[in-house]
């Protein structure tokens, strides 16, 4: 615990449970609790869908979750004061794990039920005919926009602010999505909206520095030039580790009273993935993306990698056949 009542071990746990459910979604047919040895069998015939980014939208959320439930607790009345808004498209399998692991899932689909046959469910069903697509989508629950198309977040974040001066609204935005006139015109919104009878609206750039094949501008812009382009829009800029759980923290509580706070959490592409991959080093570049093991159903090199990566995570530790979830 530390002393705005965060339990940092909850965190930890919820992000490992979080990246552990995203990769078992994107290979895993079968064996989701590796009860025996990994084999081609259990690996889906198809892999699809987006890696990189998941470990900050896991890293974020659980901050976020963690820190407006603690700030709840003395306030019987904002139980529906925070909303978490993120792009569609890239990093879904991060946002329904984390909606897999609060039941909110459940809530509109009675197959998830938070145990092993809701996760069997859950993983074998993601980007797969028939099952969840691997975006966004009108199923979602809270889904405003369905679609791959980046850029939107910002505004959306702003209209559902718009009118709810109870209400905070933390919206996580890609350093790729930044790139585009959409969302660095959304920027401009903090002037329009900015009145005591809105919402408090908390950008989160996610900065990581790459996009699906280069890397993104704002990675290779200087922290001075960024922080005089974020200021330039009229924010409050804080800068965080994403591995930093007490920093995080910290910057939150300080947003609550900072005018017009913007968050630039600084995460590795693909943290807690494969580091290299044939020679080639995927964690830290666009490597990471999408799926930093295509050849997993065919080369038992990549799948003994990829059971390595799934049992880094320790998810018995956290999770189990009886209970369930055991954070």
């Amino acid at each position: 615990m530390c002393g705005l009542g965060i339990d940092y071990d909850y965190i930890e746990k919820r992000i490992r449970a979080c990246n552990y459910l995203v990769v078992a979604q994107l290979f895993l047919q079968d064996n989701f609790l590796l009860k025996r040895p990994l084999s081609f069998d259990d690996i889906k015939p198809r892999l699809l869908g987006h890696w990189g980014t998941c470990y900050g939208i896991n890293t974020a959320y659980a901050n976020l979750k963690s820190f407006f439930q603690n700030s709840n607790k003395a306030n019987a009345n904002s139980d529906n004061s925070f909303a978490f808004v993120l792009g569609p498209g890239h990093g879904f399998p991060a946002l329904q794990a984390n909606l897999f692991l609060d039941g909110d899932l459940l809530k509109v689909d009675s197959k998830a039920q938070r145990n092993l046959s809701g996760l069997a469910y859950l993983c074998k069903e993601f980007s797969w005919p028939g099952g969840f697509p691997s975006h966004a989508s009108p199923i979602t629950p809270g889904v405003i926009c369905e679609g791959g198309e980046l850029g939107y977040a910002i505004s959306a974040a702003y209209g559902a602010a718009l009118g709810h001066p109870e209400k905070t609204i933390a919206v996580l935005i890609g350093d790729g999505e930044l790139e585009t006139a959409t969302a660095l015109s959304s920027l401009n919104l903090v002037k329009l909206l900015g009145t005591n009878k809105n919402g408090k609206v908390l950008p989160i750039l996610h900065l990581n520095g790459y996009k699906i094949s280069a890397p993104t501008v704002y990675a290779r812009k200087s922290e001075r030039e960024l922080l005089s382009l974020i200021r330039g829009f009229g924010y409050t800029p804080f800068i965080v580790n994403g591995d930093d759980a007490e920093a995080f923290q910290i910057a939150l509580d300080e947003t609550t009273s900072a005018v017009n706070p913007f968050i630039i959490m600084k995460t590795e592409k693909g943290a807690t993935g494969p580091e290299y991959i044939n020679g080639k080093k995927i964690a830290g570049n666009f490597l990471a993306h999408q799926i930093p093991l295509p050849h997993a159903k065919t080369d038992a090199s990549e799948l003994k990698i990829l059971e390595t990566w799934l049992k880094s995570y320790n998810f018995g530790q956290l999770f189990n056949d009886t209970e369930g979830f055991v954070l």
